[in-house]
């Protein structure tokens, strides 16, 4: 069975086509990251537009690179929330026009519980399929939640972000010392050349629930840190080599980035990395959870990986590949496949949720 899965959830506009829910037939992705660059981050209304402009030829490639048409489709999936309202409804409503048109049946995922199937999928493709109940951590610009997840893909929330996401935090830290949009992967890249206990940040106590987190406070200490400091030149050195090289190489951010700042990077990276996996961990034992998933977009980062890895967990940890680690359609795809088997189809009064809970 065959199902094509539609995603456009923010920023990124993407079709594939999964079939028996292993097999990725294929995944195109439309990425607007040169269209919001130069404003520091995603603007809601220029999402929508590329959207509209992407969506029908992204569906098309996505079809024609699986061999497929629309007589070989089990099933449409799409993304019906969370995210942006504006940019679900492109997607949204042309899996419905589809579906409608075709007389194909339609499945409404949460863009959430995609991120956990992109790890089970490539997990079952490995041969070492995922043992439940497994704790998700999904860590992404938008998202900082854990869910416990049982084998029948039901969930339950443990703890979530009181404030910025883990991916935000890093955006807007690299973006207040002159790195751009976005800067997740430029301080990952530079972290490594720094001292991560240079910078001695403070963990968060949560009130309440214990597995929250809370990036504010750390987003704030780099602040005062920079404010601090006579930082004006060094940031317009970096401004000015964004404008004449879109993606500098390490070398280049390198030779105009004193040590003090790439120690700051370093244990600004290494503080959310301990806060992510200690209240992993302590989620992971209070479910007795037998594995960890930990996907979203901060899932690429380097150093959350080998942390994960070096803590010698005693349970094993799923990541996502790169590519199904930002936002895709094939995840989507897959995590309509167990609603496939049960029946749980959509009608055309399905409406895009900003905030839709998974649990």
């Amino acid at each position: 069975m065959r199902i094509l899965g539609i995603e456009s959830s923010c920023d990124e506009t993407a079709a594939a086509v999964v079939e028996d829910g292993v097999s990725i037939l294929s995944s195109v992705v439309a990425s607007q990251l040169a269209t919001h660059a130069r404003y520091g981050g995603v603007v809601p209304e220029l999402a929508s537009r590329e959207h509209l402009r992407a969506i029908v030829p992204v569906v098309r490639l996505a079809l024609d690179e699986s061999k497929s048409t629309y007589a070989d489709l089990s099933a449409i999936a799409v993304t019906a929330g969370p995210g942006l309202v504006g940019s679900l409804l492109v997607g949204l409503t042309f899996a419905k026009s589809l579906s409608f048109a075709r007389g194909i049946p339609l499945i409404g995922v949460n863009h959430i519980e995609g991120h956990v199937h992109a790890v089970v999928l490539e997990a079952k493709q490995r041969g070492t399929p995922v043992e439940f109940p497994a704790l998700a951590l999904i860590v992404s610009g938008g998202h900082t939640h854990l869910f416990e997840t049982r084998a029948d893909f039901t969930y339950r929330l443990l703890g979530k972000t009181r404030d910025d996401a883990a991916g935000e935090a890093f955006d807007k830290v690299a973006k207040l010392l002159g790195f751009g949009y976005p800067g997740g992967p430029v301080i990952d890249l530079l972290a490594p050349y720094g001292n991560s206990r240079a910078v001695p940040f403070t963990l968060a106590k949560m009130k309440g629930n214990a597995l929250d987190f809370s990036f504010s406070g750390l987003k704030t200490a780099v602040l005062r840190w920079t404010q601090a400091r006579d930082l004006a030149g060094e940031i317009q050195k970096r401004k000015k080599l964004l404008a004449d090289h879109p993606r500098p190489t390490a070398e280049q951010w390198l030779a105009i980035t004193p040590q003090e700042t790439l120690d700051l990077l370093a244990s600004f990276q290494g503080t959310v990395i301990q806060e992510l996996l200690r209240r992993a961990a302590a989620a992971a034992e209070c479910m007795g959870a037998r594995s960890l998933i930990i996907s979203g977009g901060v899932a690429c980062n380097s150093g959350l990986r080998a942390a994960a890895i070096a803590r010698h967990l005693p349970y094993p940890v799923h990541f996502p590949s790169p590519a199904l680690s930002t936002d895709n359609a094939a995840m989507i795809a897959a995590a309509a496949f167990p609603k496939l088997a049960r029946g749980e189809f959509a009608d055309l009064s399905l409406a895009a949720s900003a905030s839709l809970p998974l649990a």
